[in-house]
């Protein structure tokens, strides 16, 4: 199975709409021309920048007719009662009305976790979400899963995202921990790539559609936004472990489709 990873697209409207869109569009454009196909894109988090319905208009606009399934996850940006009125009950969200929510592809069980918290750029599960994460990993045990959120659940190093990453994550560690086959831990947030150990698998991070973020790593500089290549990272689930791709698309000449 092949799932496509793009994360913090950060649509908008007006004056500076543009930009946001058509990095998204690209990317989307890229998946397609990946052969073979994905099986299905999941784009976690910061959908929006600030959470307004009618931004989730605009990124409805731009995936309604993509014709690979699209899994959508909630970032620090986003709205979570205008994402579920834009999206709730649509196959975007599980075909359910929750920003958490699973979906049993035949090679995969793909979990989309809601990180948000609103009123900060940090992020948590808490414990009915986690309780809820154990048993939906404990249904399918034969099954690779693939477990996808918005913060990521470690410190990466980066201090001023390690300030906002997920609260919960020694609490999210010990529930992947008890299921091997959780074959990946994929998040957004950071605006770069990064691949680290958890939970005995692997989490990675993916960069963003639009704009990437500076590797800031000492506390008295300031982090900011920098033009560095987009790109989506595609994970290869199979024979029971998983492949990640970084997959450039701009700054490169890759082949790309229209939809």
């Amino acid at each position: 199975m092949l799932i496509a990873q793009l994360s913090d697209p950060h649509v908008t409207t007006g004056l500076l709409a543009a930009e946001p869109a058509s990095g998204l569009h690209r990317a989307l454009g890229r998946v397609l021309a990946v052969r073979p196909r994905p099986d299905c894109v999941v784009i976690t988090g910061d959908l929006v920048a600030h959470g307004r319905p009618d931004e989730y208009a605009a990124l409805r606009e731009i995936i309604g007719r993509f014709p690979l399934p699209v899994h959508l996850a909630a970032g620090n940006h986003d709205d979570r009662e205008s994402l579920l009125d834009t999206f709730g009950g649509t196959p975007c969200l599980g075909g359910g009305f929750s920003a958490y929510y699973h979906v049993d592809h035949a090679e995969a069980t793909v979990v989309v976790l809601d990180s948000l918290t609103p009123g900060s750029s940090g992020g948590q599960l808490g414990d009915d979400q986690l309780a809820w994460l154990d048993g939906v990993l404990g249904g399918r045990p034969e099954v690779p899963a693939v477990v996808c959120l918005h913060h990521p659940p470690v410190g990466v190093g980066i201090p001023a995202a390690d300030e906002i990453r997920l609260a919960d994550g020694a609490a999210l560690a010990a529930v992947v921990g008890r299921h091997p086959h959780v074959v990946r831990v994929t998040a957004g947030h950071l605006h770069r790539s990064v691949t680290t150990a958890f939970a005995g698998t692997v989490l990675t991070t993916a960069p963003s559609t639009w704009v990437q973020s500076t590797l800031t790593m000492s506390a008295d500089e300031e982090i900011g936004l920098v033009g560095e290549p987009s790109a989506f990272l595609l994970h290869r689930v199979a024979d029971g472990g998983c492949v990640t791709h970084t997959v450039q698309v701009s700054h490169a000449a890759g082949s790309t489709c229209a939809f």
